[in-house]
């Protein structure tokens, strides 16, 4: 019996990409829509030499609602769909709300309403732990309340998640929501991984691009914080471990596994890591010392946040599998590869 054909949108970045790696050693079918506003189209030949097999791909944005249209002309006998398409940086998000609102929130309803139309039944969706803003208690778990998130990153995040649950609650909809804490790392074969376009967001690309040297300085966001060491804590997950979620949920889904239409699940490694804790793993990893300066707070950032997985655990039969030693040594394998290859191109 052939595999299920799966949409993975946003699959030509960060998490898209492993995913798209995971899916296709699995055996299924996988088309991409990626409108390539924050990655690049040649991540798909990398996700080729690593599977063997290319990907088929759409270019265009999901708020063009024609554009959705003829894809689903096109594209038939489609089983489900993973969305990660979204813009994702919280910084960004709290200079330009209106950006992150109309992007993340129109591109959701106007899939949902092509799904409907189409009678696509089963979706995974991207979310994120900053759904739980500052939680009052610590590690959080999935039944936690849902306080207002630090950003408008966050805000659409959590109002994506109560859009979705009203469509199922009204229709066949069958939803997996997954909510990461922080991925890092990058595949073991480092031909893909986390590979921002322009000053990266995240710690870690910050932190392996100061140690090759293309920043002259890492900046760590605060040193009062209610932590061990006064940085913020967050809990760091292997980037393969998140993508191989995402297969778990789409089996679940297609092989009718769900208790119920709406379910969410938290991925993460239930164990958090201040900022400085993270630089001095790395540094101790790869044996590179770290030019970092310490500075004020930065607005959006929740002072510390780490995961409840048992529900994970239990009910969808995942764990993370990876270390911190792990993640921190495959995102500098993959730092080293990026400028192996940008040394060649300026040879």
């Amino acid at each position: 019996m052939a595999k299920a054909k799966v949409v993975v949108t946003g699959g030509t970045g960060y998490i898209g990409s492993h995913t798209l790696v995971e899916l296709i050693e699995k055996g299924y079918e996988v088309v991409v829509i990626d409108n390539l506003n924050n990655s690049y189209a040649n991540t798909l030949q990398q996700v080729k030499e690593i599977t063997g097999k290319l990907p088929q791909f759409y270019c265009f944005d999901l708020c063009d609602k024609n554009a959705l249209s003829q894809f689903f002309e096109q594209e038939k006998n489609i089983d489900a769909i993973i969305h990660f398409a979204a813009l994702k940086a919280v910084g960004e998000s709290v200079d330009n709300p209106l950006l992150y609102y109309h992007n993340n929130i129109v591109s959701l309803i106007y899939l949902l309403e092509a799904m409907k139309v189409n009678q696509i039944n089963h979706l995974v969706f991207s979310s994120s732990c900053t759904v739980y803003g500052q939680p009052d208690k610590l590690p959080v778990s999935e039944n936690a309340p849902l306080k207002l998130p630090e950003s408008p990153y966050g805000k659409t995040k959590q109002i994506a998640e109560q859009i979705i649950a009203d469509v199922c609650f009204t229709s066949p909809l069958q939803v997996i929501s997954l909510r990461y804490f922080n991925p890092i790392g990058a595949h073991e074969s480092a031909l893909i991984g986390e590979f921002p376009i322009g000053a990266p967001n995240n710690l870690v690309p910050m932190i392996t691009q100061t140690a090759v040297g293309i920043r002259e300085k890492l900046l760590v966001f605060g040193s009062d914080y209610d932590t061990k060491d006064g940085s913020c804590v967050r809990d760091y997950i292997h980037v393969v471990d998140i993508a191989q979620a995402h297969v778990i949920a789409i089996e679940r889904l297609i092989q009718q596994k769900n208790k119920k239409n709406y379910e969410v699940f938290n991925l993460g490694t239930g164990h958090g890591y201040t900022v400085l804790e993270t630089i001095q793993t790395f540094e101790n990893v790869t044996g590179v010392k770290l030019n970092y300066e310490i500075t004020g707070r930065r607005s959006g950032d929740v002072e510390k946040v780490y995961a409840d997985t048992q529900w994970a655990n239990k009910e969808l039969g995942w764990k993370a599998q990876r270390n911190l030693d792990n993640m921190l040594q495959t995102a500098w394998n993959w730092q080293l590869k990026l400028n192996e290859l940008n040394m060649k191109q300026d040879d």
